[in-house]
């Protein structure tokens, strides 16, 4: 089905929800990273700093979401959503490369299985890439692509609040490492 104007009505009701839900969650990972803070800048090893980069870009894959409703939500041609929906996601994508490149080497044991978080950084990458593929089909005219872009957000948000759990359990299991390491409680 080719067409050349996107009717964002009837999407509405879905992206409302699914920006909305991302915004909320932004606010949420503010609050806990505040409350978190000076835990969190005690320590500098490894699992740290990427405690604090996981709940920094977790912060951008939400914030990315925001973005894809709110331009899912514009009247305009479905080509240029496409094109944008593409920037955007590729823009995306470079969040969980930098913290492969950071990281992967690195002895870390952020989560209870201990490692470098492999399941989660392939699924954002591929959420991404499931982006940027729905906005390539949506340059080409074809309505389905925003069913791809649905989905890759869908794996954003709920990589996001897994992640965060993670994240925050990670942190208190490095913590446990560190006090059992140095004899303390």
């Amino acid at each position: 089905m080719e067409i050349t104007t996107y009717r964002p009505e009837a999407w509405h009701d879905l992206y409302v929800m699914i920006g909305t839900s991302a915004g909320a969650l932004v606010g949420l990972l503010f609050i806990v990273m505040s409350l978190h803070f000076d835990k969190i800048s005690e320590r500098t090893d490894d699992n740290m700093r990427l405690t604090v980069e996981g709940g920094r870009n977790n912060t951008y894959h939400l914030l990315t979401v925001v973005i894809e409703a709110a331009l899912i939500l514009t009247p305009q041609p479905i080509n240029f959503l496409g094109a944008e929906l593409i920037a955007v996601n590729l823009f995306g994508l470079r969040l969980p490369l930098t913290i492969i490149y950071k990281y992967v080497n690195k002895p870390i044991t952020i989560s209870e299985r201990g490692g470098f978080p492999t399941a989660l950084i392939a699924t954002i990458i591929v959420a991404y890439l499931i982006g940027a593929v729905g906005g390539v089909v949506l340059v080409e005219r074809l309505a389905w692509g925003l069913y791809l872009v649905t989905a890759a957000c869908v794996i954003k948000l709920v990589r996001s609040v897994l992640t965060a759990w993670m994240l925050m359990f990670g942190m208190f299991h490095a913590e446990a490492i560190k006090g059992e390491a140095t004899g303390g409680d």
